[in-house]
């Protein structure tokens, strides 16, 4: 055997080495995992007589709500993303080039500010009805019949007009792999254009739309804001009230547990859905099928469904914020308490997103140096908070949170004869906190897919002229990664923008950020003073969607880190 045959086997991989990292990476699982741990011991505890109420009559509704808003959602997510997604690769008509990105612009709405936005859209008195009778001439406020968006069906439209972009995405990517020899073939078979698509592309394209659809029912599962708002009582809105109105944290915790196993069915669903994604896969090298003409007739109708969710999803409710803010501001002027409430949005989204970015490298170079099954088990381990919803998560910290003040008082209380009460629970710290085990994952797997393109020979380079793991990863891998990291970092801050779950229920006392004021104001059905704000949150949104539209059109597959998820 040859040197450089005894060679390869080590070049393969890095040195093994970088001992200080690895436990590093472990300790940052642990903290994200406490949650869970804090969840079990809180429901352990019990609920005393509340728990046969929740067994009999919260739990029921709640999950039956919450599976037929899911099924809802998935239903229409997957119509609407794959629909847009053919349409504008397998075909050319008007403004296609526009609608590739445009499509992508309800991720820059909250599903609470876009469910605020319609309640006073579709408002008796508001300017859809009110116009809709002037048209028909109808006099009486009652006298038109209009659907009723505080309803499940209401609430399943506006979820699905938000959060198809998921899907939208992932599929279009996997339509730009697929063989133009595949679809020729069936084409000369005899298919027509939808029998293609539905007998070949789009089973080829059954993994990625697993993945968006599994990214938009997580979404759904993590609202409180709409589903309130909507009169639709999920799991999130019943750990919520039973938190807030019934002062039981532990019948909160028991009802989290049981969310907690949804979330595990979903993915383990999506898992099962893609076991054979590689097969998807095999036409990454191929030529592309081109889009095909149309009729004008055809042309139109593909206009129009383009078009028709884009509206729904963010133009009209964007108009919404834009006109109500400007009234609000013409009339009464900015209001005051909007400025406080910014500088303490972005100061504790800034913090939380420093803190998550330079966890998530810790956690993706770790994997790197140490490649093995412990590295990897606590980047994982580390990106379970993405998958728990911010009720579950603020619910979980509740019993670590509270033991660690009670040691660090115990140990002053021994020491110095003080007491320090509660550092972290009930304080921004708590805040911060959930931020960064909620969002850690999305870090952790932008650096772990910017490094992957690192050959590892650096790495061996740098270490034979004797440089450390410490070293090398501030002079090689930090620039080469800063681009990954920097994207994930811009995703990190606007969903700590827009986090309001995790945020109603841990905030300090008197604290309002973006988000909490526009869900006091909707709650108070005061929608004009909380526009201001609500433009706020949907002005700062658009820059990640900016970030995910020039990745898409550059026509290759969105990974899961531009979705904002790490793989």
């Amino acid at each position: 055997m040859t040197l450089a045959a005894e060679a390869a086997p080590r070049l393969s991989r890095p040195p093994r080495d970088g001992g200080r990292w690895l436990a590093a990476g472990v300790a940052i699982a642990c903290l994200t995992l406490a949650p869970v741990a804090g969840l079990v011991g809180l429901a352990a505890r019990g609920s005393g007589d509340l728990w046969p109420h929740l067994a009999a009559y919260v739990l029921p509704r709640a999950a039956w709500e919450t599976l037929q808003l899911l099924a809802g959602v998935g239903l229409v997510t997957a119509v609407v993303g794959v629909g847009t997604a053919w349409l504008v690769v397998a075909y050319r008509f008007p403004g296609r080039k526009i609608f590739e990105w445009a499509l992508l612009l309800p991720l820059a709405m909250p599903t609470y500010i876009a469910a605020f936005a319609y309640l006073d859209l579709t408002h008796p008195i508001g300017p859809i009805q009110t116009t809709l009778r002037a048209l028909l001439g109808i006099t009486d406020v009652r006298g038109l019949w209009f659907p009723e968006i505080r309803s499940m069906g209401g609430c399943v439209l506006l979820l699905g007009a938000v959060l198809y972009p998921y899907v939208y995405l992932t599929t279009r990517g996997l339509f730009l792999m697929q063989s133009s020899a595949t679809l020729e073939a069936a084409r000369t078979l005899g298919a027509g254009g939808l029998r293609t698509f539905l007998t070949v592309a789009l089973p080829l394209a059954r993994p990625a739309i697993a993945v968006g659809v599994s990214l938009a029912l997580m979404e759904a599962l993590n609202d409180i804001g709409a589903a309130e708002f909507l009169g639709v009582r999920t799991f999130t809105v019943a750990i919520y009230s039973t938190w807030v109105n019934r002062s039981s944290v532990e019948g909160a915790a028991q009802i989290a547990l049981v969310m907690i196993a949804l979330v595990l069915a979903l993915v383990a669903l999506e898992r099962w859905a893609r076991r054979r994604q590689g097969v998807a896969g095999e036409a990454r090298a191929a030529r592309r099928s081109e889009p095909r003409d149309l009729g004008a007739l055809s042309q139109t109708g593909c206009v129009l469904a383009c078009a028709a969710p884009i509206a729904l999803g963010f133009v009209a409710p964007a108009a919404y914020l834009a006109h109500a803010a400007a009234v609000r501001i013409a009339a009464f002027g900015v209001p005051p308490q909007i400025y406080g409430e910014i500088a303490r949005t972005l100061g504790f989204a800034l913090i939380a997103t420093t803190i998550a970015a330079a966890l998530g490298f810790v956690l993706a170079y770790a994997a790197r140096v140490r490649r093995g099954l412990p590295a990897r088990a606590a980047q994982v381990a580390a990106g379970v908070g993405y998958a728990m919803p911010g009720t579950v998560l603020a619910v979980g910290l509740l019993t670590p949170l509270a033991g660690f003040d009670n040691m660090v008082d115990g140990v002053a209380r021994q020491a110095l004869g003080i007491s320090t009460g509660l550092l972290i629970s009930g304080s921004g710290a708590a805040l911060i906190f959930a931020y960064v085990v909620r969002f850690l994952a999305i870090p952790s797997g932008g650096v772990d897919a910017g490094l992957a393109k690192i050959p590892l020979s650096l790495d061996h380079a740098a270490r034979t002229l004797g440089a450390r793991p410490a070293a090398v990863a501030r002079a090689l891998h930090l620039p080469l990664a800063a681009p990954a990291l920097g994207a994930a970092a811009l995703l990190v801050f606007v969903d700590c923008m827009k986090e309001l779950s995790a945020t109603l229920l841990l905030r300090p006392l008197n604290f309002e950020t973006l988000a909490t004021h526009v869900y006091g104001e909707a709650a108070r059905g005061t929608y004009e003073s909380g526009a201001v704000a609500a433009l706020a949150i949907v002005l700062v949104g658009l820059a990640p969607v900016a970030l995910i539209a020039r990745a898409s059109s550059r026509n290759r597959p969105a990974s899961a880190e531009e979705l904002g998820v790490a793989p």
